[in-house]
């Protein structure tokens, strides 16, 4: 065959399903550990690998920089270097296709010589859309899409939601005992869980862009919502507190370490301004929403400007009626619950008040995803199908 394009001059490395299925797992780890930097672009994993006569060996390898820029083929081929000329490119997210503050990913690929690209999946962005996959085929490049796509559609869940509906994807977190309460009355924040609980928690809080409370909790807890996970206490995600009436206190630990991580108070748009102009003056960014028929903020509306402003992934871990309301709007993607063995008694507070247990822990809709035992806890995670 010849060389023009469209064509292939070339029969593609030799590759087996498994060894396609090796190395897009590690593409996909790589692009893992960037979860939670990279917004609004998703953090993509990439891995050039060469075939030798004696294997198949990784050239180069990256993530999308935490910037969100590069994405992760440029700097994997950068350094990858000419052994790119001919190899294979493994990559989560088909290799966008469009002119933005960086140049086309599937350009430099061309580029580059690669002579084989496996993508996980497509990208759902209209900017690209199959366009990066075309533009590689017709340079002749030989392009495989699929390999690891149940994974990377859970690994760029934010970057699908807020393209295709332009809104982050909701986890929804909480902690409940094993009589099913969430807090002891008062209310008062009670030790539900367990440290390796806990700490998973924490993963999950530095793999979210933003994470979510409502004023009450913040006024109950007076809580920090920052990663204190060993290693990841630099990846605490922005704070974000649903506060209709801006009743967020200028002394809370949020308003006093606001310099340090940055607190986004979303309130109604008719909500006081001196409050706001006082916040603001200590650091807190004031967003302001429409009200629902309820006369509490528009979860929808608020989602909707978060992911305006970039998010992607969104963790909601505000209590009990934040959790109720999150849910009865169907705004929820994911749930994630940590069963403990503690028991607060008839006292405390229901995880869901007014409501069944079951529309957390078996909700109708959902699949579980995992199952975890964590020291003496479990956890169950569910994914909206």
């Amino acid at each position: 065959m010849s060389g023009r394009p469209g064509s292939f001059a070339f029969p593609p490395p030799v590759a087996s399903p498994e060894e396609d299925e090796h190395f897009m797992a590690e593409a996909l780890r790589l692009g893992d550990t960037g979860l939670g930097r990279t917004w609004p672009n998703p953090s993509v994993g990439a891995v050039v690998v060469r075939h030798d006569p004696d294997g198949a060996r990784v050239v180069g390898s990256a993530s999308t920089a935490s910037t969100g820029r590069p994405h992760a083929e440029p700097l994997a081929l950068a350094e990858a270097g000419e052994a790119a000329r001919g190899a294979t490119l493994y990559v989560t997210l088909e290799p966008c296709s469009h002119h933005g503050r960086t140049p086309p990913c599937a350009d430099a690929v061309v580029a580059a010589g690669i002579r084989r690209v496996v993508a996980a999946i497509e990208d759902p962005d209209h900017r690209v859309k199959g366009r990066g996959v075309a533009r590689l085929r017709n340079a002749g490049i030989w392009v495989t899409v699929g390999v690891g796509a149940e994974q990377a559609l859970i690994a760029h869940a934010g970057h699908i939601r807020r393209v295709t509906a332009g809104r982050p994807h909701v986890l929804l977190k909480m902690a409940v005992s094993a009589d099913g309460k969430a807090a002891l009355a008062g209310p008062r924040p009670a030790a539900v869980t367990g440290p390796e609980a806990r700490a998973r928690a924490h993963l999950m809080r530095a793999h979210a862009d933003a994470i979510a409370a409502g004023i009450g909790t913040v006024l109950a807890d007076d809580p920090l919502l920052t990663c204190r996970l060993e290693g990841y206490e630099s990846r605490s995600p922005v704070r974000v507190v649903l506060d209709t009436e801006l009743n967020l206190p200028l002394d809370s630990a949020l308003v006093r370490t606001a310099f340090e991580v940055p607190v986004w108070a979303l309130c109604a748009e008719d909500a006081p301004a001196e409050r706001a102009a006082a916040l603001a003056e200590l650091g807190i960014e004031v967003l302001r929403v429409p009200r629902g028929a309820d006369g509490r903020l528009s979860l929808p509306a608020a989602l909707k400007l978060l992911g305006l402003l970039g998010l992607t992934r969104l963790m909601v871990e505000g209590g009990p009626q934040v959790a109720a309301a999150f849910l009865d709007a169907g705004l929820v993607d994911e749930v994630a619950v940590f069963r403990g063995a503690a028991v607060l008694g008839p006292q405390a507070l229901d995880a869901l008040p007014g409501r069944p247990l079951s529309r957390l822990t078996a909700p109708v809709g959902f699949a579980e995803l995992e199952r975890a035992e964590l020291g003496p806890d479990l956890l169950v995670r569910m994914w909206r199908r």
